[in-house]
């Protein structure tokens, strides 16, 4: 049995190979949040909360329960597994444990750990064997059939996943694209890049990383434009200028640095020998909370390869802080919908004191 969560929640049964899609968007909600905290007991009220929210009805317990037994019926009887999170044959998926529930997994697996320990793998392939990282990458983004949770972020608990899934998936397509570069694939992956530029306009790592895909392929002209591009957007949506990391990306264009030449072929070369640390797309900040420490990262274009170290751990903090901004931002918006709803719900707002 495998719980997918990386699109629209359901369950799909290995041995018979039948999809199972919830009926509903509680039920949807409910198994998504015992999916996203399996093996974590989940107490009544955090559920009625987050299949309510703030007008939850009246025999809201009873109301839970019933679902709770819907969802059992449509679960297929578990094969026996051993191990401390297992059950025997014909035991219950989801275990009441007073004051809630707990969905145990046993030999269960879920889409979105597929897709951890597939990019997980892919990292440590990544300085030493590109090509096999992206391979790797490319199957982890295969699971993704929609937007995390689709249909079922009614409440925090499936938000913050949903949220925390996006920025895991976006962290892996940067690693893809770097991969990609460092395997020579850049060819590859220039429209795929234009496309994340515009899903994501904000993300300076994707303007970074086609501007050197471009260049490499012979348009040192189109590369340019998509730095006046990334620049227009970023004036114009946060009153800033494109980080340093960009700014040396462009300027390393303009005078043709052989730096950013796509990287020779060589048999079990070293990760600084297979891509020279100027070439290396770093994380880029997306506003003022890193650009004083982007500046480092700024000289690291020219910089040696200890300099490109330091570039590096810099980037990769810069770029966990930028992931950790998105995320929130996400989540205000979704609560920002959810209190408009409710304030619309009420008919009119309330009056001064």
């Amino acid at each position: 049995m495998q719980f997918r969560i990386l699109g629209p929640v359901e369950m799909y049964d290995e041995r018979t190979g039948v999809r199972i899609l919830p009926a509903g968007a509680k039920q949807r909600a409910l198994l998504g949040a015992l999916v996203a905290l399996a093996g974590h007991h989940v107490s009544v009220p955090r559920l009625i909360d987050e299949l309510w929210g703030e007008h939850p009805p009246a025999n809201a317990a009873n109301a839970l329960q019933a679902h709770v037994a819907r969802l059992r019926r449509q679960l297929p009887a578990r094969a026996p597994h051993p191990g401390p999170d297992a059950g025997g044959a014909g035991q219950e998926w989801i275990t009441t444990c007073p004051p809630g529930y707990v969905l145990r997994l046993g030999g269960a697996d879920t889409d979105a750990r597929a897709f951890a320990e597939l990019a997980a793998r892919a990292q440590q392939a990544a300085p030493h064997t590109p090509g096999r990282a992206a391979d790797l990458l490319r199957q982890a983004l295969a699971l993704w059939r929609g937007p995390a949770l689709e249909g079922s972020v009614l409440g925090d608990i499936c938000a913050a996943e949903a949220a925390q899934l996006e920025e895991h998936r976006l962290a892996a397509l940067e690693l893809l694209y770097d991969a990609c570069l460092r395997a020579g694939r850049h060819g590859e992956i220039t429209g795929e890049l234009e496309e994340l530029t515009t899903e994501h306009p904000m993300r300076e790592r994707f303007y970074d990383q086609l501007m050197l895909a471009l260049y490499r392929c012979g348009r040192q002209a189109e590369a340019l434009c998509v730095y006046d591009r990334a620049r227009k957007r970023l004036v114009h949506e946060l009153g800033v200028e494109p980080g340093p990391v960009l700014r040396a990306r462009m300027e390393a264009i303009l005078r043709h640095d052989t730096a950013l030449s796509p990287p020779a072929p060589r048999p079990a070369a070293s990760p600084a020998a297979v891509l020279p640390a100027a070439v290396l797309p770093a994380a880029v900040p997306l506003a003022g909370a890193g650009m004083q420490a982007g500046a480092g990262a700024g000289a690291g274009v020219q910089a040696g390869a200890g300099a490109g170290e330091v570039v590096l751990a810099l980037g990769t903090e810069i770029d966990r802080l930028h992931r950790r901004i998105e995320a929130l931002r996400l989540q205000q918006r979704q609560l920002l919908r959810r209190f408009e709803a409710l304030t619309a719900g009420a008919g009119a707002p309330l009056s001064a004191p």
